[in-house]
């Protein structure tokens, strides 16, 4: 299922709640509008954190999905 494309993509398995969300959003200010940035975390709350992440950002949720014991989050730079 990680057929979708992206530009960059972050490691942030083993970080629990807030680091996925922080290190996802110093990475996209480094990214250009439209970029798509892959977030592969464990932390089961990431669902929800970035679905509020998205919202309170601009930044599209392109998609997530859980996959096993990881949880896989795509971002389009706004």
């Amino acid at each position: 299922m990680d057929a979708l494309p992206f530009d960059k993509e972050l490691d942030t398995r083993g970080l629990n709640c807030p680091l996925p969300i922080l290190k996802a959003k110093k990475a996209l200010a480094l990214m250009t509008s439209g970029e798509v940035l892959k977030v592969v975390a464990t932390d089961p709350g990431s669902m929800r954190d970035f679905q509020a992440f998205s919202r309170q950002t601009g930044n599209e949720l392109v998609d997530q999905h859980a996959d096993g014991a990881e949880f896989v989050h795509w971002l389009r730079r706004r």
